[in-house]
């Protein structure tokens, strides 16, 4: 009998010499925050060094700037633990929430008017060139797009003007750029580039900057082309993350310029340099309309290549979103016809 159950034993004890214990990860010393460069990064820096100076201070660790020059380098970055927290598009949002072990916890908060913000597409102001010259795709212009990541200089514009229309950018235009929209607003407003996207939010903050290059680039660029309304940029953490410093960045994050005196104006100044009134409460389905934004785009893409299965695999996600909408209460955005 006690050989018997040794020889049951062992197989058991074999298993767990194979399967390491799972560890739970040790609470962090320092908090890796990314940040898009949309703009140049001294520029971002300045604009976000006090907000997370002050978040320092309130959760008691060093909080570190993590800048990338595009969002799949933020992407990645999340998804190897190099960062722990981060402001993202809404596109690259969805992207480190699929790849990155990434969560939604907050939302940014437009700081005048409705919320929201639009893509658009500016030219030079006086040049002549309309929404109708730059859809005619002659391959005389030179156009500029966002990163593959961003919602409003990319997915936005494919979605919602080119895609409809059966117009690939790459065989539309003489040459097709990819930048950030502070390149490519100054581009266009120098004339290096004949058009190029960008949205509000980003010319709204140039506007902030009271200097003469910051005016006369605004006052040299004019808008053709404006998409309906994208929701504001999520904020994204990881989800294994230690739930007492999650517990630290939500007390942080959702108590910040709340309220009134002198402290929370003081605070709300410093959110204005980052464009959002103190931040509210968000979860995943805050992605849901970038989602719908993506599947209508592949539908339209299968069903002009007669892919019956994509166009079935689009029409299905579609109809899975608008159910998750409708359960949630919220308003669908008008999208192309498909």
């Amino acid at each position: 009998m006690i050989a018997r159950r040794m020889v049951l034993a062992l197989p058991l004890a074999l298993a767990a010499c194979g399967k390491p214990a799972e560890r739970t990860p040790p609470a962090p010393t320092v908090l890796n925050f990314s940040i898009m460069s949309t703009e140049g990064r001294q520029t971002m820096m300045a604009d976000w060094g006090p907000f997370l100076a002050e978040m320092e201070k309130q959760i008691g660790i060093p909080v570190k700037p993590f800048f990338g020059t595009n969002y799949t380098s933020l992407i990645e970055a999340m998804r190897f633990r190099q960062t722990d927290v981060g402001w993202f598009t809404n596109q690259s949002g969805l992207e480190a929430v699929r790849r990155a072990n990434g969560e939604v916890f907050a939302r940014s908060v437009k700081p005048n008017g409705p919320d929201g913000y639009q893509a658009v597409i500016i030219v030079k102001k006086g040049s002549g060139i309309t929404l109708e010259k730059l859809l005619a795709c002659d391959k005389t212009l030179d156009f500029g797009m966002g990163d593959a990541k961003s919602t409003s200089g990319t997915l936005a514009p494919m979605t919602y003007l080119f895609s409809p229309r059966g117009i690939d950018p790459n065989a539309c235009f003489k040459t097709l750029r990819s930048a950030n929209h502070e390149a490519n607003l100054f581009s266009v407003a120098q004339g290096l580039l004949d058009a190029a996207t960008n949205n509000t939010a980003s010319m709204d903050r140039l506007g902030m900057i009271e200097t003469d290059m910051a005016r006369n680039t605004l006052a040299n660029v004019e808008v053709i082309w404006t998409s309906p309304t994208i929701p504001e940029d999520p904020m994204i953490r990881r989800k294994d993350l230690d739930p007492a410093l999650k517990a630290k960045i939500d007390a942080f994050m959702f108590s910040y310029g709340v309220g009134e005196g002198a402290e929370a104006e003081r605070q709300r100044k410093i959110l204005e340099r980052i464009q959002t009134r103190p931040f509210r409460r968000a979860d995943d389905s805050h992605l849901l309309p970038v989602r719908e934004m993506e599947a209508a785009g592949q539908l339209i893409v299968a069903k002009r290549k007669g892919d019956a299965a994509a166009t079935a695999a689009a029409e299905a996600e579609l109809a899975k979103i608008s159910a998750e909408k409708k359960a949630l209460g919220q308003i669908a955005p008008p999208l192309p016809p498909t």
